[in-house]
Protein backbone atom coordinates (compact mmCIF):
# COMPACT_ATOMS: atom_id res chain seq x y z
CA UNK A 1 0.00 0.00 0.00
CA UNK A 2 1.17 3.64 -0.97
CA UNK A 3 -0.17 7.06 -0.01
CA UNK A 4 -0.90 9.24 -3.16
CA UNK A 5 -1.09 12.54 -3.19
CA UNK A 6 -3.49 14.84 -5.10
CA UNK A 7 -6.57 14.09 -3.33
CA UNK A 8 -8.86 15.41 -0.60
CA UNK A 9 -6.82 14.48 2.86
CA UNK A 10 -6.49 12.28 4.03
CA UNK A 11 -5.13 10.55 1.01
CA UNK A 12 -6.78 7.51 -0.53
CA UNK A 13 -4.48 4.42 -0.41
CA UNK A 14 -3.56 2.64 -3.88
CA UNK A 15 -1.83 -0.14 -4.95
CA UNK A 16 0.98 0.49 -7.60
CA UNK A 17 2.27 -2.30 -9.33
CA UNK A 18 3.16 -3.17 -12.97
CA UNK A 19 -0.77 -4.84 -13.36
CA UNK A 20 -2.32 -2.96 -10.59
CA UNK A 21 -5.38 -0.90 -12.14
CA UNK A 22 -7.80 1.78 -10.82
CA UNK A 23 -11.75 0.98 -11.76
CA UNK A 24 -14.28 3.43 -11.10
CA UNK A 25 -17.43 2.05 -10.73
CA UNK A 26 -20.76 3.25 -11.88
CA UNK A 27 -23.88 4.00 -9.71
CA UNK A 28 -26.05 1.35 -12.21
CA UNK A 29 -23.13 -1.77 -11.48
CA UNK A 30 -23.16 -1.56 -7.96
CA UNK A 31 -27.27 -1.69 -8.39
CA UNK A 32 -27.02 -4.43 -11.20
CA UNK A 33 -24.37 -6.57 -8.69
CA UNK A 34 -23.91 -5.48 -4.96
CA UNK A 35 -21.78 -8.01 -4.63
CA UNK A 36 -19.65 -6.69 -7.60
CA UNK A 37 -17.17 -4.73 -5.13
CA UNK A 38 -15.42 -7.98 -4.47
CA UNK A 39 -14.96 -9.31 -8.07
CA UNK A 40 -12.12 -7.11 -9.25
CA UNK A 41 -9.12 -9.31 -7.66
CA UNK A 42 -6.47 -7.45 -6.80
CA UNK A 43 -6.86 -3.84 -8.41
CA UNK A 44 -7.80 -0.55 -6.74
CA UNK A 45 -11.46 0.28 -6.89
CA UNK A 46 -13.24 3.66 -6.70
CA UNK A 47 -16.56 4.57 -5.99
CA UNK A 48 -17.66 8.64 -6.74
CA UNK A 49 -19.32 10.37 -3.49
CA UNK A 50 -21.85 10.79 -6.25
CA UNK A 51 -22.61 7.62 -6.63
CA UNK A 52 -23.99 7.31 -3.05
CA UNK A 53 -25.73 10.19 -3.28
CA UNK A 54 -27.73 8.01 -6.00
CA UNK A 55 -27.85 4.94 -4.28
CA UNK A 56 -29.64 7.56 -1.56
CA UNK A 57 -32.47 8.44 -3.67
CA UNK A 58 -33.04 4.82 -4.61
CA UNK A 59 -32.46 2.98 -1.74
CA UNK A 60 -36.28 4.08 -0.83
CA UNK A 61 -37.83 2.34 -3.59
CA UNK A 62 -39.22 -0.10 -1.01
CA UNK A 63 -41.07 -2.97 -3.92
CA UNK A 64 -37.91 -2.32 -6.53
CA UNK A 65 -35.25 -4.80 -7.23
CA UNK A 66 -33.38 -1.97 -7.82
CA UNK A 67 -34.43 -0.63 -4.24
CA UNK A 68 -33.09 -3.29 -2.86
CA UNK A 69 -29.87 -3.98 -4.43
CA UNK A 70 -29.16 -0.14 -2.92
CA UNK A 71 -29.78 -0.51 0.29
CA UNK A 72 -27.65 -4.03 0.14
CA UNK A 73 -24.75 -1.89 -1.17
CA UNK A 74 -24.93 0.74 1.50
CA UNK A 75 -25.17 -2.40 4.07
CA UNK A 76 -21.53 -3.83 2.43
CA UNK A 77 -20.16 0.02 2.39
CA UNK A 78 -20.54 0.78 5.83
CA UNK A 79 -19.09 -2.86 6.79
CA UNK A 80 -16.19 -1.95 4.58
CA UNK A 81 -16.10 1.70 5.40
CA UNK A 82 -17.25 2.13 9.25
CA UNK A 83 -16.04 5.99 9.82
CA UNK A 84 -14.65 9.23 7.90
CA UNK A 85 -11.06 8.17 7.92
CA UNK A 86 -11.57 4.66 6.11
CA UNK A 87 -13.93 5.87 3.70
CA UNK A 88 -11.89 8.80 2.58
CA UNK A 89 -8.89 6.99 2.73
CA UNK A 90 -9.49 3.28 1.50
CA UNK A 91 -9.55 -0.48 2.89
CA UNK A 92 -7.92 -3.41 1.86
CA UNK A 93 -10.06 -5.61 0.19
CA UNK A 94 -10.64 -9.64 1.21
CA UNK A 95 -9.22 -10.20 -2.52
CA UNK A 96 -6.41 -8.40 -1.86
CA UNK A 97 -7.76 -4.48 -3.84
CA UNK A 98 -8.86 -1.67 -2.32
CA UNK A 99 -11.40 0.30 -2.09
CA UNK A 100 -11.63 4.57 -1.50
CA UNK A 101 -14.58 6.54 -2.24
CA UNK A 102 -13.33 9.48 -3.96
CA UNK A 103 -14.13 13.29 -3.86
CA UNK A 104 -13.39 15.02 -6.90
CA UNK A 105 -10.98 18.14 -5.78
CA UNK A 106 -11.21 19.89 -9.11
CA UNK A 107 -14.90 20.65 -8.68
CA UNK A 108 -13.96 22.68 -5.44
CA UNK A 109 -12.12 24.60 -7.34
CA UNK A 110 -13.60 27.61 -9.87
CA UNK A 111 -11.00 27.49 -12.24
CA UNK A 112 -9.26 24.56 -12.24
CA UNK A 113 -6.34 23.87 -14.60
CA UNK A 114 -6.38 20.72 -14.52
CA UNK A 115 -5.70 20.10 -18.07
CA UNK A 116 -8.26 16.93 -18.21
CA UNK A 117 -11.04 19.21 -16.13
CA UNK A 118 -10.49 21.64 -19.33
CA UNK A 119 -10.90 19.27 -21.64
CA UNK A 120 -14.48 18.04 -19.91
CA UNK A 121 -16.02 21.11 -20.04
CA UNK A 122 -15.07 21.98 -23.80
CA UNK A 123 -16.87 18.77 -24.37
CA UNK A 124 -19.54 18.00 -21.18
CA UNK A 125 -20.20 21.26 -19.46
CA UNK A 126 -23.44 20.66 -17.62
CA UNK A 127 -22.07 19.25 -14.45
CA UNK A 128 -25.64 19.18 -12.53
CA UNK A 129 -25.82 15.73 -14.64
CA UNK A 130 -24.44 13.43 -12.19
CA UNK A 131 -23.17 11.29 -14.88
CA UNK A 132 -20.79 13.71 -15.90
CA UNK A 133 -19.99 14.28 -12.43
CA UNK A 134 -19.18 10.57 -12.44
CA UNK A 135 -16.79 11.15 -15.73
CA UNK A 136 -15.49 13.95 -13.75
CA UNK A 137 -14.58 11.73 -11.21
CA UNK A 138 -13.06 9.48 -12.88
CA UNK A 139 -10.69 11.75 -15.09
CA UNK A 140 -9.90 13.00 -11.71
CA UNK A 141 -8.76 9.78 -10.57
CA UNK A 142 -6.99 9.02 -13.94
CA UNK A 143 -4.95 12.37 -13.34
CA UNK A 144 -4.09 12.10 -9.80
CA UNK A 145 -3.18 8.51 -9.86
CA UNK A 146 -0.55 6.26 -11.44
CA UNK A 147 -2.34 3.46 -12.33
CA UNK A 148 -4.41 2.96 -15.45
CA UNK A 149 -8.08 4.20 -14.37
CA UNK A 150 -11.24 3.01 -16.19
CA UNK A 151 -14.90 3.70 -15.72
CA UNK A 152 -16.89 0.55 -15.28
CA UNK A 153 -20.80 1.45 -16.39
CA UNK A 154 -23.59 -0.61 -17.84
CA UNK A 155 -25.09 2.43 -19.78
CA UNK A 156 -23.86 2.50 -23.11
CA UNK A 157 -23.72 5.95 -23.23
CA UNK A 158 -22.04 7.27 -20.63
CA UNK A 159 -19.20 4.67 -21.71
CA UNK A 160 -19.44 6.99 -25.60
CA UNK A 161 -19.22 10.36 -23.32
CA UNK A 162 -16.36 8.80 -21.30
CA UNK A 163 -13.96 7.60 -24.47
CA UNK A 164 -15.22 11.05 -25.98
CA UNK A 165 -13.32 13.04 -23.23
CA UNK A 166 -9.93 10.74 -23.15
CA UNK A 167 -11.45 7.78 -20.33
CA UNK A 168 -10.66 4.40 -20.91
CA UNK A 169 -14.51 2.69 -19.91
CA UNK A 170 -15.88 -0.35 -20.39
CA UNK A 171 -19.19 -2.54 -19.09
CA UNK A 172 -19.16 -4.47 -16.07
CA UNK A 173 -17.46 -8.20 -17.48
CA UNK A 174 -18.04 -10.66 -14.82
CA UNK A 175 -21.29 -11.81 -15.37
CA UNK A 176 -20.40 -11.90 -19.37
CA UNK A 177 -20.72 -15.46 -21.05
CA UNK A 178 -17.65 -16.05 -23.45
CA UNK A 179 -18.63 -16.06 -26.84
CA UNK A 180 -19.10 -19.20 -28.01
CA UNK A 181 -17.84 -19.95 -32.02
CA UNK A 182 -20.38 -23.46 -31.95
CA UNK A 183 -23.38 -21.64 -32.65
CA UNK A 184 -25.26 -24.48 -34.33
CA UNK A 185 -28.61 -25.53 -32.71
CA UNK A 186 -27.21 -29.24 -32.23
CA UNK A 187 -24.21 -31.23 -32.96
CA UNK A 188 -24.16 -33.54 -35.99
CA UNK A 189 -21.67 -36.74 -35.09
CA UNK A 190 -21.03 -39.52 -38.13
CA UNK A 191 -21.38 -42.97 -37.53
CA UNK A 192 -21.53 -46.31 -40.05
CA UNK A 193 -24.26 -47.45 -40.88
CA UNK A 194 -24.19 -50.25 -38.73
CA UNK A 195 -23.84 -48.20 -35.57
CA UNK A 196 -26.53 -46.76 -36.44
CA UNK A 197 -28.55 -50.09 -37.16
CA UNK A 198 -27.67 -51.44 -33.62
CA UNK A 199 -28.75 -47.86 -31.99
CA UNK A 200 -32.24 -48.31 -33.95
CA UNK A 201 -32.23 -51.44 -32.12
CA UNK A 202 -31.14 -51.31 -28.69
CA UNK A 203 -32.19 -47.61 -28.36
CA UNK A 204 -28.18 -46.44 -27.22
CA UNK A 205 -24.92 -46.03 -28.36
CA UNK A 206 -21.51 -45.52 -27.17
CA UNK A 207 -20.05 -43.13 -29.07
CA UNK A 208 -15.67 -43.25 -29.54
CA UNK A 209 -14.05 -40.55 -26.91
CA UNK A 210 -13.42 -38.46 -30.02
CA UNK A 211 -16.52 -37.80 -30.71
CA UNK A 212 -17.59 -36.77 -27.56
CA UNK A 213 -15.16 -34.27 -26.89
CA UNK A 214 -17.48 -31.08 -27.72
CA UNK A 215 -20.35 -32.80 -26.22
CA UNK A 216 -21.88 -31.76 -22.70
CA UNK A 217 -24.52 -34.03 -20.55
CA UNK A 218 -28.13 -33.80 -21.95
CA UNK A 219 -26.91 -32.40 -25.59
CA UNK A 220 -28.83 -33.31 -28.33
CA UNK A 221 -27.16 -34.72 -31.64
CA UNK A 222 -28.09 -35.90 -34.51
CA UNK A 223 -26.55 -39.10 -35.80
CA UNK A 224 -25.68 -39.45 -39.48
CA UNK A 225 -24.57 -42.54 -41.40
CA UNK A 226 -22.45 -42.13 -44.47
CA UNK A 227 -25.53 -43.41 -46.60
CA UNK A 228 -27.00 -40.35 -45.60
CA UNK A 229 -29.69 -42.02 -43.04
CA UNK A 230 -30.39 -40.20 -39.64
CA UNK A 231 -31.47 -40.38 -36.21
CA UNK A 232 -31.87 -38.30 -33.70
CA UNK A 233 -30.13 -38.71 -29.88
CA UNK A 234 -29.45 -37.20 -26.44
CA UNK A 235 -26.10 -37.54 -24.80
CA UNK A 236 -26.39 -38.81 -21.01
CA UNK A 237 -22.56 -38.67 -20.59
CA UNK A 238 -19.43 -40.64 -20.78
CA UNK A 239 -19.90 -41.20 -24.24
CA UNK A 240 -23.49 -42.84 -24.00
CA UNK A 241 -26.51 -41.46 -26.55
CA UNK A 242 -29.88 -42.51 -26.25
CA UNK A 243 -32.46 -42.17 -28.12
CA UNK A 244 -35.45 -39.77 -27.94
CA UNK A 245 -38.75 -40.71 -25.71
CA UNK A 246 -41.71 -39.09 -27.39
CA UNK A 247 -45.21 -40.34 -27.49
CA UNK A 248 -47.29 -40.11 -30.43
CA UNK A 249 -48.28 -36.60 -29.59
CA UNK A 250 -49.23 -34.47 -26.78
CA UNK A 251 -52.75 -32.40 -25.54
CA UNK A 252 -54.19 -30.13 -23.01
CA UNK A 253 -57.07 -31.67 -21.09
CA UNK A 254 -59.83 -31.34 -23.42
CA UNK A 255 -57.67 -29.71 -26.05
CA UNK A 256 -56.37 -31.12 -29.40
CA UNK A 257 -52.90 -33.02 -30.02
CA UNK A 258 -49.99 -31.35 -30.87
CA UNK A 259 -47.27 -33.02 -32.47
CA UNK A 260 -43.25 -31.82 -33.45
CA UNK A 261 -42.66 -30.16 -36.47
CA UNK A 262 -39.10 -30.52 -36.88
CA UNK A 263 -35.87 -32.05 -35.69
CA UNK A 264 -35.39 -28.77 -33.13
CA UNK A 265 -39.01 -29.68 -31.81
CA UNK A 266 -38.28 -32.92 -31.12
CA UNK A 267 -35.49 -31.77 -29.24
CA UNK A 268 -37.16 -29.69 -27.13
CA UNK A 269 -40.09 -31.90 -26.34
CA UNK A 270 -37.78 -34.60 -25.50
CA UNK A 271 -36.50 -32.11 -22.44
CA UNK A 272 -39.78 -30.49 -21.91
CA UNK A 273 -41.35 -34.26 -21.11
CA UNK A 274 -38.02 -35.44 -19.11
CA UNK A 275 -39.07 -35.79 -14.86
CA UNK A 276 -35.05 -35.58 -14.62
CA UNK A 277 -34.45 -32.64 -16.70
CA UNK A 278 -35.13 -29.39 -13.97
CA UNK A 279 -34.11 -26.79 -15.79
CA UNK A 280 -34.05 -25.99 -19.75
CA UNK A 281 -33.31 -22.79 -21.33
CA UNK A 282 -34.64 -22.17 -24.74
CA UNK A 283 -33.01 -19.70 -27.42
CA UNK A 284 -35.20 -19.41 -30.41
CA UNK A 285 -36.77 -16.63 -32.74
CA UNK A 286 -40.06 -15.49 -33.28
CA UNK A 287 -42.42 -18.12 -34.61
CA UNK A 288 -40.47 -21.28 -34.01
CA UNK A 289 -42.72 -22.92 -31.31
CA UNK A 290 -41.22 -21.81 -27.75
CA UNK A 291 -44.43 -20.95 -25.95
CA UNK A 292 -46.72 -23.10 -27.85
CA UNK A 293 -44.51 -26.16 -27.19
CA UNK A 294 -43.77 -24.87 -23.57
CA UNK A 295 -47.84 -24.95 -22.62
CA UNK A 296 -48.76 -28.07 -24.47
CA UNK A 297 -46.06 -30.04 -22.82
CA UNK A 298 -46.89 -28.59 -19.51
CA UNK A 299 -50.91 -29.18 -19.65
CA UNK A 300 -50.02 -32.64 -21.05
CA UNK A 301 -47.98 -33.17 -17.47
CA UNK A 302 -51.09 -32.56 -15.56
CA UNK A 303 -53.48 -35.16 -16.85
CA UNK A 304 -54.86 -37.41 -15.07
CA UNK A 305 -52.68 -40.21 -17.02
CA UNK A 306 -49.32 -38.29 -15.73
CA UNK A 307 -50.36 -36.33 -12.93
CA UNK A 308 -46.53 -35.46 -12.28
CA UNK A 309 -47.38 -31.99 -11.80
CA UNK A 310 -50.48 -30.01 -9.65
CA UNK A 311 -50.26 -26.80 -12.16
CA UNK A 312 -48.88 -24.30 -14.57
CA UNK A 313 -46.99 -21.06 -13.33
CA UNK A 314 -46.49 -18.76 -16.12
CA UNK A 315 -44.89 -15.32 -15.96
CA UNK A 316 -42.47 -12.87 -17.53
CA UNK A 317 -40.47 -9.92 -16.91
CA UNK A 318 -42.52 -6.16 -16.83
CA UNK A 319 -39.73 -4.63 -18.85
CA UNK A 320 -37.26 -5.74 -15.80
CA UNK A 321 -37.42 -7.78 -12.70
CA UNK A 322 -39.52 -6.01 -9.88
CA UNK A 323 -40.66 -2.97 -11.98
CA UNK A 324 -43.92 -1.98 -10.49
CA UNK A 325 -46.83 -3.12 -12.76
CA UNK A 326 -49.52 -0.45 -10.96
CA UNK A 327 -51.58 1.79 -12.13
CA UNK A 328 -53.74 -1.01 -14.50
CA UNK A 329 -57.12 -1.47 -13.58
CA UNK A 330 -58.33 -4.82 -11.94
CA UNK A 331 -56.68 -7.97 -10.90
CA UNK A 332 -53.48 -9.64 -11.20
CA UNK A 333 -54.60 -11.61 -13.83
CA UNK A 334 -56.11 -8.41 -15.82
CA UNK A 335 -53.04 -6.50 -14.61
CA UNK A 336 -50.78 -9.04 -16.07
CA UNK A 337 -52.52 -9.83 -19.31
CA UNK A 338 -51.01 -7.54 -21.74
CA UNK A 339 -47.91 -8.71 -21.09
CA UNK A 340 -49.10 -12.80 -21.37
CA UNK A 341 -50.98 -12.31 -23.81
CA UNK A 342 -48.64 -14.89 -26.22
CA UNK A 343 -50.14 -17.46 -23.56
CA UNK A 344 -53.48 -16.53 -23.84
CA UNK A 345 -52.89 -17.19 -28.14
CA UNK A 346 -51.10 -20.30 -27.29
CA UNK A 347 -54.42 -21.84 -25.04
CA UNK A 348 -56.53 -20.69 -27.44
CA UNK A 349 -54.95 -22.77 -29.93
CA UNK A 350 -54.72 -25.68 -27.64
CA UNK A 351 -58.07 -25.29 -26.36
CA UNK A 352 -60.22 -23.94 -28.83
CA UNK A 353 -63.73 -22.78 -28.55
CA UNK A 354 -64.33 -24.46 -32.28
CA UNK A 355 -62.95 -27.33 -33.15
CA UNK A 356 -61.40 -26.90 -36.56
CA UNK A 357 -62.99 -28.92 -40.08
CA UNK A 358 -59.27 -30.45 -40.66
CA UNK A 359 -57.27 -30.58 -37.32
CA UNK A 360 -53.93 -29.56 -38.64
CA UNK A 361 -51.74 -30.99 -35.30
CA UNK A 362 -53.63 -34.69 -35.86
CA UNK A 363 -51.30 -36.22 -38.42
CA UNK A 364 -52.20 -38.52 -41.02
CA UNK A 365 -52.09 -41.58 -38.49
CA UNK A 366 -54.86 -40.69 -36.80
CA UNK A 367 -57.82 -42.56 -37.18
CA UNK A 368 -61.32 -41.70 -37.39
CA UNK A 369 -62.86 -43.72 -34.42
CA UNK A 370 -59.92 -41.54 -32.19
CA UNK A 371 -60.85 -37.96 -33.88
CA UNK A 372 -64.56 -39.14 -32.77
CA UNK A 373 -63.25 -39.76 -29.79
CA UNK A 374 -61.45 -36.44 -29.26
CA UNK A 375 -64.03 -34.52 -30.80
CA UNK A 376 -66.54 -35.99 -28.08
CA UNK A 377 -64.57 -35.09 -25.25
CA UNK A 378 -63.86 -31.67 -26.48
CA UNK A 379 -67.62 -31.00 -27.08
CA UNK A 380 -68.27 -32.02 -23.23
CA UNK A 381 -65.42 -29.79 -21.87
CA UNK A 382 -66.56 -27.10 -23.71
CA UNK A 383 -70.64 -27.80 -22.27
CA UNK A 384 -68.72 -28.26 -18.70
CA UNK A 385 -67.11 -24.79 -19.56
CA UNK A 386 -70.23 -23.27 -20.96
CA UNK A 387 -68.44 -22.14 -24.04
CA UNK A 388 -72.08 -22.87 -26.57
CA UNK A 389 -73.09 -19.14 -25.97
CA UNK A 390 -73.89 -18.12 -22.70
CA UNK A 391 -74.66 -20.12 -19.97
CA UNK A 392 -78.46 -21.04 -18.53
CA UNK A 393 -78.17 -17.84 -16.18
CA UNK A 394 -77.28 -15.60 -19.76
CA UNK A 395 -74.10 -14.88 -18.59
CA UNK A 396 -71.09 -14.59 -21.04
CA UNK A 397 -69.26 -17.65 -22.44
CA UNK A 398 -66.20 -19.42 -20.85
CA UNK A 399 -63.48 -20.28 -23.18
CA UNK A 400 -62.46 -23.59 -22.08
CA UNK A 401 -58.49 -22.78 -20.85
CA UNK A 402 -60.51 -20.03 -18.79
CA UNK A 403 -61.30 -23.13 -16.44
CA UNK A 404 -58.19 -23.78 -15.91
CA UNK A 405 -57.03 -20.31 -14.56
CA UNK A 406 -60.36 -20.53 -12.54
CA UNK A 407 -59.66 -23.69 -10.62
CA UNK A 408 -55.80 -22.77 -10.30
CA UNK A 409 -54.37 -25.20 -12.73
CA UNK A 410 -52.83 -22.22 -14.47
CA UNK A 411 -51.29 -20.01 -12.43
CA UNK A 412 -50.15 -16.02 -13.75
CA UNK A 413 -47.30 -15.24 -11.91
CA UNK A 414 -45.59 -11.50 -11.13
CA UNK A 415 -42.08 -11.56 -11.20
CA UNK A 416 -42.28 -8.77 -8.62
CA UNK A 417 -43.72 -10.73 -5.86
CA UNK A 418 -41.72 -13.69 -5.92
CA UNK A 419 -39.04 -13.47 -3.58
CA UNK A 420 -39.74 -15.32 -0.64
CA UNK A 421 -42.04 -17.83 -2.34
CA UNK A 422 -41.57 -21.52 -2.67
CA UNK A 423 -42.85 -23.29 -6.06
CA UNK A 424 -43.39 -26.99 -5.40
CA UNK A 425 -45.19 -29.16 -8.13
CA UNK A 426 -45.30 -26.87 -10.62
CA UNK A 427 -44.52 -26.02 -14.22
CA UNK A 428 -42.82 -22.99 -14.42
CA UNK A 429 -42.43 -21.27 -17.73
CA UNK A 430 -40.59 -17.71 -17.52
CA UNK A 431 -41.17 -16.05 -21.04
CA UNK A 432 -38.64 -12.83 -22.55
CA UNK A 433 -36.02 -14.36 -20.35
CA UNK A 434 -33.55 -12.76 -22.10
CA UNK A 435 -34.71 -9.39 -20.37
CA UNK A 436 -33.46 -10.30 -16.86
CA UNK A 437 -30.13 -9.98 -15.70
CA UNK A 438 -28.45 -13.14 -14.12
CA UNK A 439 -29.12 -11.52 -10.60
CA UNK A 440 -32.70 -11.82 -11.45
CA UNK A 441 -32.58 -14.92 -13.06
CA UNK A 442 -31.04 -16.83 -9.78
CA UNK A 443 -33.63 -15.21 -8.03
CA UNK A 444 -36.37 -16.52 -10.00
CA UNK A 445 -34.62 -20.14 -10.44
CA UNK A 446 -33.82 -20.61 -6.50
CA UNK A 447 -37.73 -20.06 -5.95
CA UNK A 448 -38.29 -23.83 -7.30
CA UNK A 449 -38.73 -26.80 -5.43
CA UNK A 450 -38.30 -30.08 -5.74
CA UNK A 451 -40.46 -31.93 -7.90
CA UNK A 452 -41.22 -28.66 -10.03
CA UNK A 453 -39.63 -27.67 -13.72
CA UNK A 454 -38.53 -24.26 -14.97
CA UNK A 455 -38.40 -23.71 -18.43
CA UNK A 456 -36.47 -20.07 -19.46
CA UNK A 457 -37.43 -19.16 -22.84
CA UNK A 458 -36.51 -15.91 -25.06
CA UNK A 459 -34.73 -14.59 -27.63
CA UNK A 460 -31.37 -13.32 -26.87
CA UNK A 461 -31.36 -11.25 -30.15
CA UNK A 462 -34.53 -9.25 -29.07
CA UNK A 463 -33.12 -6.90 -25.92
CA UNK A 464 -34.75 -4.15 -24.60
CA UNK A 465 -33.29 -4.12 -21.00
CA UNK A 466 -30.85 -1.17 -21.59
CA UNK A 467 -28.50 -3.07 -18.75
CA UNK A 468 -27.98 -6.44 -20.25
CA UNK A 469 -26.95 -7.46 -23.54
CA UNK A 470 -27.02 -10.58 -25.73
CA UNK A 471 -23.62 -11.97 -23.75
CA UNK A 472 -24.53 -10.50 -19.98
CA UNK A 473 -28.21 -11.53 -19.85
CA UNK A 474 -29.87 -13.83 -17.55
CA UNK A 475 -30.99 -16.04 -20.03
CA UNK A 476 -27.63 -16.90 -21.73
CA UNK A 477 -25.70 -16.54 -18.53
CA UNK A 478 -28.16 -19.15 -16.87
CA UNK A 479 -27.32 -21.13 -20.18
CA UNK A 480 -23.89 -20.93 -19.92
CA UNK A 481 -23.62 -21.87 -15.97
CA UNK A 482 -25.30 -24.58 -16.03
CA UNK A 483 -24.16 -26.42 -19.02
CA UNK A 484 -23.07 -29.77 -18.65
CA UNK A 485 -25.54 -30.50 -15.16
CA UNK A 486 -27.66 -33.60 -15.45
CA UNK A 487 -30.62 -31.77 -14.19
CA UNK A 488 -30.62 -29.03 -16.98
CA UNK A 489 -30.98 -29.17 -20.67
CA UNK A 490 -30.63 -26.58 -23.50
CA UNK A 491 -32.20 -26.58 -27.02
CA UNK A 492 -31.76 -23.48 -29.64
CA UNK A 493 -34.85 -23.65 -31.68
CA UNK A 494 -34.26 -21.43 -35.71
CA UNK A 495 -37.01 -22.95 -38.01
CA UNK A 496 -39.81 -20.82 -37.97
CA UNK A 497 -43.26 -23.03 -37.94
CA UNK A 498 -45.90 -20.05 -37.15
CA UNK A 499 -46.18 -19.34 -41.12
CA UNK A 500 -43.76 -18.50 -44.55
CA UNK A 501 -44.32 -14.61 -43.54
CA UNK A 502 -43.41 -14.82 -40.58
CA UNK A 503 -40.19 -16.75 -40.86
CA UNK A 504 -39.77 -14.59 -43.66
CA UNK A 505 -40.05 -11.38 -41.59
CA UNK A 506 -37.67 -12.92 -38.63
CA UNK A 507 -35.18 -13.35 -41.27
CA UNK A 508 -34.81 -10.72 -43.41
CA UNK A 509 -36.32 -7.75 -41.36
Amino acid sequence: MEHLSGAAAPHPKLKVTGKVKTFVLDTNVLLHDPQSIFKFEDNNLAVPVEVLEELDTIKSEQSTERGRNARRVHRILQELLPDSRTMLEGVELPNGGTLSVIINRHLLEKNSASPAMQRLMAILPDLTKKDNRIIACALFVQETFPPPTILVTKDVNVQLKARAVGLESQDYLNDKVPEDPDDDSYHRVPVSVYELQRFASEGEFALPAEATRPLAVNDYLLLVSTEGKTMPARHFGGGLVRRLRLPEFVKAPGGIPIRARNLEQQFFMDALLDESISLITCFGKAGTGKTLLSTACALHQMSDEHGRYDGVAISRPVISLGRDIGFLPGTLEEKMRPWLQPYYDALEVLMPSKQPKEPQFMGKKASRKKMKKEEAFLQASRHAAGVNGANGNGAAAVKPYERLIKNGMVEIEALCFIRGRSIARRFFILDEAQQLTPHEAKTVITRISEGSKIVLIGDPAQIDNPFVDSRSNGLVFCRNRMKGQSIAAHVKLTKGERSKLAELAADLL
